[in-house]
């Protein structure tokens, strides 16, 4: 199986207590894979909890 390309867009509150939109772009094999890293990616670099994360869409992206 093929990895796709895929966009992950929502919201996760930043340090002053406001909400900051991202969207991120990922090859990943699934839907799910591509949530899991965005989730690890926006944790990891703004350092926040997945439960201050939220998931708006999760899409397939032609390359």
């Amino acid at each position: 199986m093929s990895k796709g390309h895929w966009s992950v867009t929502g919201t996760f509150l930043a340090r002053r207590a406001d909400w900051q939109t991202f969207t991120k772009v990922c090859e990943a094999d699934s839907a799910a894979q591509a949530q899991e890293w965005a989730l690890s990616e926006i944790g990891g670099c703004h350092h926040v909890k997945r439960n201050v994360i939220r998931i708006a869409s999760v899409s397939e992206v032609s390359a």
